[in-house]
């Protein structure tokens, strides 16, 4: 069938377009910059169009004869802009989005939501019900979305949440390099005490998920959390990782606290010149918030199962990040 991915090009969006051309499907894959990743899709086969989801027009075009679509366009640390922009991509792109697809006869919308609406996990494992507590304002308006998409879902139109949990894997050279690149080192920086609770999702596992949700009648109406079957303290993480680089390392362990000063102090710096802070209350937030999550829903009425495990799947990213020369071989 014909299938429109908002966010094409994106880590997750580009492994979904090409799971989905692999499968048989036509893709139209919706994304608001031209560049390698565009082109490498059009190369697969997929229909590409540059364009935001703030346009509505772009999305009517887009939506042209489609019958699912995974909704994963966000903004997401964005340089440089104010907070009503996250509110204009991540919720008034989202109303655009199923607004046009109600009227254009789709016949489900999958939205891609976060684990990050949990915040801070105290009682672990949480499940779709636990407390939301999100720790900014991308956190803030990925949940103030799922709402819409339940309001049009009351509608008539079938959609499905999901909240994926720490995303990894080949293909990505940003989330999860910064751990590789420190165990690769040898000596690996733990702020705290390292028991801290982190639960990564391979990204072939999330994609999976995304494909049973565009069953019909499957999920209809409900939120799922994705991630994969195990979570851990982030210092047994650090060691699977050494045993997927076949290195050993050293972890030595600092006080939180002055990190935390410091993403703050380097994110307000940098911002005014529109760089990339190092540091950052976000990437802080790892040593000291939990992230662990029961995807027994998803397992009971998706039929979810997580097939690649940790260790398998950080083989395979070890693997790709050195094939990739991103890291020594």
């Amino acid at each position: 069938m014909k299938v429109l991915v908002t966010g094409g090009t994106g880590f997750t969006g580009k492994a979904l377009v090409r799971r989905l051309l692999q499968a048989g499907h036509q893709v139209v894959a919706l994304d608001n910059k031209e560049g390698h990743k565009t082109r490498e899709l059009r190369e697969w086969g997929a229909e590409v169009v540059i364009g935001s989801v703030t346009d509505a027009a772009v999305v009517r075009r887009c939506l042209q004869g489609v019958e699912v679509v995974h909704h994963l366009a966000a903004a997401f640390r964005e340089l440089d802009v104010p907070n009503r922009y996250y509110w204009e991509v991540n919720v008034g792109g989202t109303r655009n989005v199923l607004e046009a697809a109600q009227a254009a006869g789709v016949r489900k919308v999958i939205y891609c939501s976060t684990c990050g609406v949990h915040g801070n996990v105290e009682r672990p494992p949480a499940d779709e019900d636990a407390p939301i507590r999100p720790a900014d304002y991308y956190q803030r308006t990925k949940y103030e979305a799922e709402p819409v998409a339940i309001e049009y879902f009351r509608k008539g139109l079938p959609t499905v949440i999901l909240r994926p949990a720490a995303i990894y894997g080949p293909g990505d050279p940003e989330r999860f390099f910064l751990i590789f690149r420190r165990v690769a080192r040898g000596v690996f920086p733990m702020f705290g005490n390292g028991r801290t609770l982190y639960h990564p999702l391979y990204i072939d596992n999330l994609v999976d998920a995304f494909l049973l949700a565009m069953e019909p009648g499957r999920g209809d109406g409900r939120t799922y959390l994705i991630a994969d079957q195990e979570y851990v303290a982030i210092e047994d993480l650090v060691r699977r990782v050494a045993c997927a680089l076949g290195v050993s390392v050293r972890i030595r362990h600092y006080p939180l606290w002055p990190l935390l000063v410091a993403g703050h102090v380097c994110e307000k710096a940098c911002r005014p010149f529109r760089i990339a802070p190092p540091i950052f209350p976000r990437r802080v937030d790892w040593y000291r918030q939990n992230r662990a999550f029961s995807i027994e829903r998803a397992k009971r009425e998706l039929g979810y199962q997580p097939a690649v495990g940790l260790d398998e799947g950080l083989r395979r990213t070890a693997e790709w990040y050195r094939l990739e020369g991103l890291l020594p071989g």
